[in-house]
């Protein structure tokens, strides 16, 4: 029995890369093709996809995740599984000839295994014939405002086509979670769940790959311009909920406001993380916050980070990132997410220093501190005291009288004899 692998890679053109597939035939083959590493690496011609120049072209495609090709046939009978896969999708990172990443392998920068948690919701726009699915041949249809979440051929366009896609990702075991028509005519949503950033940010990408595959016995275009149609319509996002273990599990108001002071200090770096053209997208308008601000809010969705009301109750739970472009990298965006959680960690640290609320009077015995009043009574006694010369280096220096201050700085009780160490007398 044969089985195909389609490979699949993202290519090297920039801002945003493209997917890219072939297929292989597997005629002979041993082991358990459910298992990612029963697939063999295969090159292909990266001076094709900006990836290598055509002197030394070869780029090697490295399997890291296999799912059912959700579009074999053969596999299915009213969404039940009824024989075992022949035909697999097999994500692919790209690879050097001398087997180290790629410099478009963003994938590679990602931790294997965390306990970071995602849910994508990606919105797009169904084209035909140049203009979103819906719209007139010539102008606009009526302003919006009803197409969200619409019902009926007069509010909603493509439901078919949608809910075909959605059926295909839960046939290839993809977490996807749900689907949605969104605030522009034509244009829909579906949202994906992921228990790591590797595995969230792969299987949006095979959520996708399904999608543009789907289009093509459509005859659609699926557009990911996070500003499909210019003028007071809605653009398209990729909006990023997210929480660690520490945001699901231990929580606390001050925790998530750290997160908040991170996020805002590392704006700039998110937006150079959330896609191109995300300036006609993020203006303060539409359900978005301006891209040259940043701000937080409570059930806000106009804000850059929305607090669900859930999480707010108790600080504890996710948060919603509003920013991120429909053509957003999801590799990006879990690799920046990540550091900057790691930064919030590192406030709420600093934090809880800057006010610590200890047992100070154990700390002033435990370090011999001086308390106000002895500071005052020595500065006031400052002229009766006596002077003696460090009998090692010369120095005059008071003789200090309190004991623990003696036993501090070095000097012998009583003697005074020796500075305040920093000739090396005493260490």
């Amino acid at each position: 029995m044969s089985i195909t692998a389609e490979y699949i890679w993202l290519d090297g053109f920039s801002p945003e890369p493209n997917l890219r597939s072939k297929i292989k035939i597997m005629r002979e083959w041993k082991g358990n093709p459910n298992d990612v590493g029963f697939f063999p690496e295969w090159s292909f011609d990266g001076s094709s996809t900006q990836q290598a120049e055509g002197h030394f072209s070869d780029r090697i495609l490295k399997p890291v995740r296999v799912i059912p090709n959700p579009f074999d046939k053969t596999l299915y009978s009213y969404g039940t599984l009824i024989n075992t896969p022949k035909s697999y999708l097999v994500l692919c990172e790209v690879m050097n000839p001398d087997g180290t990443p790629h410099k478009s392998n963003l994938r590679n920068l990602l931790p294997d295994a965390d306990q970071t948690w995602y849910g994508f919701e990606q919105e797009y726009t169904i084209i035909k014939d140049g203009r979103p699915l819906g719209f007139p041949m010539n102008g606009y249809p009526q302003p919006q405002g009803k197409y969200y979440c619409g019902v009926g051929s007069n509010q909603v366009h493509g439901r078919t086509f949608v809910e075909e896609h959605m059926k295909l990702c839960l046939w290839a075991g993809l977490d996807i979670t749900g689907i949605n028509a969104e605030v522009l005519l034509g244009q829909w949503e579906f949202q994906i769940f992921g228990n790591s950033s590797k595995r969230a940010a792969d299987d949006l990408w095979l959520a996708r790959y399904i999608l543009q595959k789907l289009s093509e016995n459509w005859g659609y275009n699926i557009e990911f311009h996070p500003k499909p149609v210019v003028g007071d319509w809605n653009g398209s996002g990729l909006h990023c909920n997210f929480s660690n273990k520490k945001m699901r599990e231990e929580g606390g108001e001050e925790y998530f406001k750290s997160i908040f002071r991170a996020f805002e200090t590392r704006h700039n770096i998110h937006i150079e993380n959330y896609g191109s053209s995300n300036e006609l997208r993020l203006t303060g308008k539409h359900e978005t916050q301006s891209i040259d601000k940043f701000s937080w809010g409570i059930s806000d969705r106009g804000a850059s980070i929305r607090v669900p009301i859930q999480t707010a109750k108790e600080w504890k739970g996710y948060l919603e990132d509003r920013r991120p472009a429909s053509n957003a990298d999801p590799y990006k965006i879990t690799k920046v997410v990540l550091d900057t959680l790691k930064v919030a960690d590192e406030l709420n640290v600093v934090h809880k220093h800057m006010y610590y609320e200890g047992n100070y009077e154990s700390i002033e015995t435990k370090y011999s501190t001086l308390s106000n009043e002895e500071l005052l009574s020595d500065y006031k006694n400052e002229d009766t005291n006596e002077y003696d010369t460090c009998v090692i280096c010369g120095i005059k220096t008071r003789q200090l009288k309190s004991a623990h201050i003696d036993t501090r700085v070095g000097y012998v009780e009583g003697g005074g004899q020796g500075c305040d160490g920093s000739c090396g007398t005493f260490k």
